[in-house]
This record gives C-alpha cells, sequence and structure tokens, in this order.
C-alpha cells in the first residue's frame, strides 16, 4: 500500500464511521515466489539457543489451514464456515534477493506474535453510535457483543503455539498494536487486561439481569437473535435466530491468559470514545440514556463531522444526543463506562496485580506517569530492539500523527542503538552505538493514516505525517521493519531506498473484530549473508471453524467459532469474497505467509 491511495482503501474507520461507503482494498502485487512451507534443516546454533528451543512441533496456523466460506447459502445470503486449505509461503524479493543455500545457514534470532486491532466492546454503552447504521449497514456489526470470547479462542490459539515454522524458536512475547478496546472505558479495560493477564471477565454492563442494548430494541436496523416475530434487516439477510444468545453473551466466561509476557501500544479506541469523539463526553457514558435511532438529516450532520475531522469537541454529536435525549432509551447508568484519561491508561497497566507473565506495565514504566508518554522502547532478544510509538491524537479525530518531542526521542533512540546512519542530505554518519541492532517500530496506524492534522489537545506542537516517519526510519540500516495496525487490512510494503540497506518492510496486519480475524507470528532469522529474512505467518483463534449446525453451542467456544462466522457475513461481504473483490481485507499472498528480505550493514 502506497500513500497515494485513496483514503477509501486504506482507512476501513473512516469507512465505517463516517463515509457510509465501503470500498475494499485491492489485492497487492508482489514480486516473489510462492512456496510451499516447509521446514529446513537450520545451521548449528549455540547451545544456550538450542536449550531454550521447545521440541513441540509448531500449532496449526494459516499455512496449514484456513477459514472458508463454505457451499450454498445457508439461508438469504448467509454462508456457513468450513476448513479450507492453508495460504502458502511467498518470498518477498522487492528490497533485497533471496541468496541460495540461506535456509541451510541461518540462525533466529527473534520470535514473537502480533495483535491488533481486538476491539474488545461494551456493545451496552450510551456513548455508542450505532444509529449511524441507517446510512450504512456496515457501520454495525452483528459480532461486536461477542469481541472477549473471540479474543479468549486467540488468547487460547497462542498459548497452544510451540516452535515457530521457520525459526524453531517459540513465540518470546505478545505485542498488541493498539484498539485494544472500543470505546475508551474503564470496564473494557479491566476486560482486557483481565484477557490478557487471566481471569473471570463478565462482558456485561448496566441492569446485570437484562441486555439494554441495541439487539432487543425492536427497531429492524439491527440483528434480533432472540425475537422469532421481527424480520429485521439481518434476518432478512439470512442471519439465523438464535434463543438465548443475549444471555449467552453476556455470561461470565474464563481466560487462561497469555503464558508470555505482552506489551501495550495504544490506538485511538484506546485514547477516545469511538476512536474519534471528545474526551469531554464522560456525562453521556456513565449516563442513562442511549440514542439507538436518529432522524436521516442527524445521521448525515453526524457522518459529516466525523468524516472532515473538523469538530474535536463533538459539538455536532452532542447537540444529537442533547436533542433526541427525550426519545432515547432509557437504560442503566454504569460508573464503570467512565472515560479514560492517558494517565488511567498507563496506571492500569502499571498495576502490579495486572503483570499477568510480565512484565510490569507492560513496556510502561512509572516514568510515563510524567507527561502521560506512551512511547518506549524494549529488549526483544539479543541484538534486537523494539520500539513501541504513540501515533493517536488525543482530541478527537481516528487519524494518527507524531508529535515534535516524540519524532526527536524516536531519532535518538534509533541512534543509540546504530553503529551508522544517514543524516538528511544522504550523508553517512557514524552513531553511539557500538553495533547495529536490529530495529522492529510497532505503532498502531500506519503510514498512510498518519496525516500533519493538529492536535486541539496539544496545540503548541507540531505534528508530523507518515511520510516524515519513512523518511527518518530510512535513515537507520538497521531498521528491519514498522509492525502496525489500524486499517484492519493485511498488507506488506516496501519502502525501498536508492542505498538499498536503507529499505525497510512496513507490516500491517488485519484486526480481530473485522474479517478475516488475523493475528500474526513474526519470525526474525539471520542468513549469514549479509541479509536477514523476516517471516510473516498468520493466525487464527483456536475456535473452530465450523459453528454447530443448528446454532446451539451456546459454551464460550461455540460462541467465539460464531463470532468469526458472523464477521465473514458482514453485509455485501459473502458475496463480494466470491469474485474475490473483498480479497483485500485478507491482503493477497504476498500480504500473508512470507519471507521478508533485508540487507543488513
Amino acid at each position: 500500500m502506497t500513500g497515494n491511495e485513496p483514503a477509501s482503501t486504506i482507512n476501513r474507520r473512516r469507512l465505517l464511521l463516517a463515509s457510509g461507503a465501503v470500498v475494499a482494498a485491492g489485492a497487492t502485487g508482489s514480486a516473489g515466489a510462492i512456496l510451499p512451507r516447509q521446514r529446513r534443516p537450520r545451521a548449528a546454533e549455540p547451545a544456550a539457543r538450542v536449550t531454550a528451543r521447545r521440541t513441540a512441533p509448531h500449532a496449526t496456523t494459516t499455512l496449514e489451514t484456513t477459514a472458508r466460506l463454505g457451499g450454498a447459502p445457508h439461508t438469504g445470503t448467509y454462508r456457513r464456515l468450513d476448513s479450507g486449505p492453508g495460504w502458502p509461503m511467498v518470498v518477498r524479493e522487492d528490497i533485497a534477493p533471496p541468496r541460495a543455500g540461506r535456509a541451510d545457514r541461518r540462525t533466529p534470532l527473534a520470535c514473537f506474535v502480533q495483535f491488533t486491532d481486538l476491539h474488545i466492546a461494551d456493545v451496552q454503552n450510551p456513548l455508542r453510535t450505532e444509529f449511524l447504521r441507517s446510512r450504512t449497514p456496515t457501520a454495525w456489526r452483528a459480532q461486536e457483543a461477542l469481541t472477549v470470547a473471540g479474543a479468549v479462542a486467540l488468547v487460547e490459539k497462542v498459548n497452544t503455539l510451540g516452535d515457530g515454522p521457520h525459526s524453531g524458536l517459540p513465540p518470546a512475547f505478545v505485542m498488541t498494536t493498539g484498539d485494544n478496546i472500543d470505546n475508551n472505558s474503564a470496564v473494557e479495560l479491566e476486560w482486557f487486561l483481565t484477557l490478557m493477564n487471566g481471569g473471570r471477565i463478565t462482558p456485561d454492563t448496566g441492569d446485570p439481569k437484562t441486555y439494554e442494548g441495541v439487539q432487543n430494541s425492536g427497531l429492524p436496523l439491527y440483528w434480533h437473535p432472540g425475537d422469532p416475530a421481527l424480520r429485521d434487516f439481518d434476518k432478512r439477510r439470512g442471519l439465523p435466530l438464535i434463543p438465548g444468545f443475549l444471555d449467552a453473551v453476556t455470561r461470565p466466561l474464563t481466560s487462561p491468559g497469555l503464558r508470555i509476557p505482552w506489551y501495550s501500544t495504544v490506538g485511538n479506541h484506546d485514547d477516545l470514545p469511538g476512536g474519534c469523539l471528545s474526551p469531554a463526553l464522560d456525562d453521556f457514558a456513565v449516563g442513562s440514556r442511549k440514542l439507538l435511532s436518529v432522524p436521516d438529516a442527524d445521521a448525515a450532520a453526524y457522518a459529516k463531522a466525523l468524516g472532515s475531522g473538523d469538530d474535536p469537541k463533538s459539538e455536532v454529536l452532542k447537540a444529537i444526543l442533547n436533542r433526541h435525549a427525550a426519545s432515547a432509551r432509557t437504560v442503566t447508568a454504569d460508573e464503570r463506562r467512565r472515560l479514560l484519561t492517558p494517565h488511567d491508561y498507563l496506571a492500569a497497566h502499571l498495576d502490579p496485580a495486572r503483570a499477568g507473565a510480565g512484565p510490569v506495565g507492560h513496556g510502561y514504566t512509572p516514568d510515563h506517569l510524567d507527561g502521560d508518554r506512551m512511547y518506549y522502547t524494549f529488549r526483544i532478544a539479543e541484538n534486537v530492539i523494539g520500539i513501541s510509538i504513540d501515533t493517536t491524537y488525543r482530541s478527537g479525530h481516528y487519524e494518527g500523527s507524531l508529535g515534535g518531542d516524540q519524532l526527536r526521542w524516536l531519532e535518538r533512540t534509533l541512534a543509540a542503538h546504530s553503529s551508522r546512519s544517514y543524516d538528511v542530505d544522504g550523508r553517512l554518519v557514524r552513531g553511539p552505538g557500538a553495533d547495529d541492532a536490529h530495529i522492529l517500530v510497532f505503532s498502531h496506524h500506519h503510514s498512510p493514516s498518519m496525516t500533519r492534522r493538529p492536535d486541539a489537545a496539544r496545540t503548541d506542537e507540531p505534528r508530523h505525517d507518515g511520510a516524515e516517519v519513512i523518511a527518518l526510519l530510512s535513515r537507520y540500516p538497521n531498521v528491519v521493519a514498522w509492525i502496525n495496525g489500524h486499517s484492519h487490512v493485511n498488507r506488506i510494503t516496501p519502502h525501498p531506498h536508492a542505498t538499498a540497506a536503507r529499505s525497510f518492510w512496513e507490516v500491517n496486519t488485519a484486526s480481530h473484530v473485522d474479517y478475516p480475524h488475523h493475528a500474526r507470528l513474526f519470525e526474525l532469522v539471520d542468513n549469514k549473508d549479509g541479509t536477514v529474512s523476516l517471516f510473516t505467518t498468520l493466525v487464527e483463534s483456536s475456535a473452530p471453524h465450523r459453528t454447530a449446525p443448528d446454532f446451539d453451542d451456546l459454551s464460550a467456544v461455540g460462541l467465539a467459532s460464531l463470532y468469526r462466522e458472523l464477521a465473514y457475513n458482514a453485509p455485501g461481504l459473502a458475496d463480494s469474497m466470491r469474485s474475490g473483490v473483498q480479497e483485500g481485507w485478507a491482503g493477497g499472498a504476498g500480504d500473508r505467509n512470507t519471507e521478508l528480505l533485508k540487507i543488513v550493514p
């Protein structure tokens, strides 16, 4: 994906929340050969590394099998899922040539997993704006009440991963690249931290005896799984009647927690309600009035404000909420829905009781509370450094950027781990680093979604866009990849440079709330020929691809399978997938399971 592509192809959040039109990104053409997965012999490794490796084979990934649409529609346009063939591994040689014999020479350096865009959601929150579905069916998801069950199944899958299929190393940690929660609320953050660290979660708010969201509102705009009489929009499309669904999705369930450490990167939904609204809306979030529908003119005005991004105080939405308060549904107020400040978000991560498998803070330290800084660096492995950056605006916008202070910090951090770099004029500069550590950068936003829009919460600080970040990273030949999310699309983009060693990869991974529900396994290896390879392998949750024949399995496992299937049946998606149009969300072959070659200093 390049910065020249239209916004409709690169920012699905804009489509869902503002534009009212869904346009899927097309599959990426990529140079390289498609190879079947195979475990090749490795060169001798240091004894310490050998003893650290597991002997268990790796768990099933998308190299072996993937969820695919089944045969004829179940009813209407609703299609069941089945297990299909895996996706092959593609050698991407866009920025470095593959050299013969590298599989026999290479030694493993690091192995880890990326989660992104989990969007753990309290679907009964009064501040949610589901009413935008009157403009487009994709503005509300039928699967949103299942985010916790689906994420628990993803944690369970990671806990079963053995050796990485290419490096032989077990995953050492998980990095979440933002939008961990959906509405910037305290209760969602509590669920997310419990999900990652282990414990009991009750995905319910308000009245503990009664669901108070859109799915029992009586409005045909939304899927009512327990109402046989209402022929709502989604049932007409073929979504099933599932008695007991709302009771099941609000039942307690238990996450085993990750057995490996995890790190956190912040996203716009973690920082802002709805990912784009003003932090000054707390009274509505904890209040007792939930607006389920609005006149078309109000929906259009709100969508326009979201699209322009010129309403940082959310005055348009405030006016709509106040104007229609009398017609809003009365719900049970719940203080747990309070909006989070950046300080709250950091403090919750730093709570020792929420350390799980570690580390305490999950990348953040008490020093980050000074100024509420959400960027840091950490050691991935010997001679491999990770850098997590904060690309969010703090005043009502879904786009990303870096402030001047953070950009300068990023430059200093890159230089500290580099023995050489290039200045802005292309001159070679000797750096303070004794050796060139391999550097991996993590963020929520991907480069096309980062702009120079001023941040109303930090008006005195210039903002920097994705092109400027790419230019900075390309000055350091030891940068291997920039890994991110936000787009809800799998896309791997080379950032080539005339000086080949200054080229690097941008790896953008799809969400775990929308089709195709992927996490990504990364393996970094040294080919011992002046190149490294970064292997990427997509991972699905542990939930079976097939749902129960009569939709009567409402266990946690059954709900996780249903979560995936409902997402694959989003309005218009199943039909367009058959024609290949929606391959863009899953990415082309070169955006999925890959070997990404990179020349190193």
